[in-house]
């Protein structure tokens, strides 16, 4: 691998030439941007309580985090990545998530290092920056006004915003038609396999953080450009298209 230019390139995708080239830059939210997995889990737990069921470790919530809360819940009830939850039991323990999680939002969530400063760097560079997230956007827009980064994006794309989201590449191309770019002008920077396949499949580049959920497997195995340790270490690796 090399390690160049403060990432680890992927050498099993194509031969790309860094510093890479693009016009716009979409960022994840959760585990890309900002460590919610405390609040996460807290209001599982909470949920939990209030179901009369046994409590789960942080640990193990955070492998649950990936495909919105909807997903979540139904793994917090089952205890399995893929498992259905009885339909009533996930009736009632939806709201009472939703409430836990409202009143959690921001307790112990902020940005990882090297965020704030990553996105400075992007923006005095003139990129185009976007945040792409499967969070519902009843959430997602109050957490960014919280930790202060709502102002630092020009578009905010929730995963009830649209139709379809992530992995699904539908978020992706309307944020490049929203910028005029095409989608091979435009980067996402993800931490899951979500991240992934939907970059792909929408013809954009892709970079991942180690540091992220992604359902409890190893980025590494993930088909992306490159691994990058920090927001401030991608933007390091790309550079304004002319």
């Amino acid at each position: 691998m090399n390690h160049s230019l403060s990432g680890s390139v992927n050498a099993s995708t194509k031969k790309i030439e860094f510093p890479l080239a693009v016009k716009v830059i979409m960022i994840d939210l959760d585990g890309t941007l900002l460590n919610t997995a405390d609040d996460l889990a807290l209001s599982a737990n909470l949920m939990l309580k209030d179901l009369g069921l046994p409590e789960q470790s942080t640990a193990t919530i955070r492998s649950y985090i990936g495909k919105g809360i909807q997903k979540l819940v139904k793994r917090t009830l089952t205890g399995q990545l893929d498992g259905e939850p009885d339909a009533a039991l996930f009736e009632k323990a939806l709201p009472i998530y939703e409430k836990h999680y409202a009143n959690n939002l921001s307790a112990n969530t902020r940005p990882y290092p090297g965020v704030l400063e990553g996105i400075k760097a992007m923006q005095q560079a003139d990129f185009k920056l976007a945040c792409i997230t499967n969070k519902a956007e009843a959430f997602t827009l109050p957490l960014l006004r919280s930790t202060g980064l709502y102002d630092q994006f020009e578009i905010v794309l929730s995963g009830d915003s649209l139709p379809r989201k992530k992995p699904d590449p539908m978020p992706l191309t309307h944020i490049c038609k929203h910028f005029d770019a095409q989608p091979h002008e435009a980067l996402l920077i993800g931490d899951s396999l979500n991240d992934a396949i939907a970059a792909r499949a929408a013809g954009c580049h892709v970079f991942c953080v180690p540091y992220g959920y992604n359902e409890g497997r190893n980025v590494y195995e993930l088909d992306c450009d490159a691994i990058v340790e920090s927001l401030l270490d991608a933007s390091k690796l790309i550079k304004r298209l002319s």
